[in-house]
């Protein structure tokens, strides 16, 4: 199990919740695990984010191992310009 926070912009979506316990190995588990809960986040997640962990920002890295007791953090995706 690990604890996800939300940035503010995808607390929004799921009434300012900010923090999940999701149970996942990778990003990919991650995010299939909270399209499956959290079915409210489907259109953001759809749009795209990055995820940070432990301080490091991970863009469509979707085997990236999450380490139990990481910190993650879930924000908009960027893009560049």
């Amino acid at each position: 199990m690990v604890r996800v926070q939300l940035g503010a912009s995808l607390a929004t979506a799921v009434g300012d919740r900010t923090e999940f316990d999701v149970d996942a190995g990778n990003v990919l588990q991650l995010l299939a695990s909270l399209r499956k809960h959290y079915p409210e986040l489907e259109a953001i997640l759809e749009r795209g984010v990055a995820v940070a962990i432990d301080g490091q920002i991970y863009n469509n890295s979707w085997l990236q191992p999450i380490p139990p007791n990481a910190e993650v953090f879930l924000m908009p995706k960027m893009s560049a310009g």
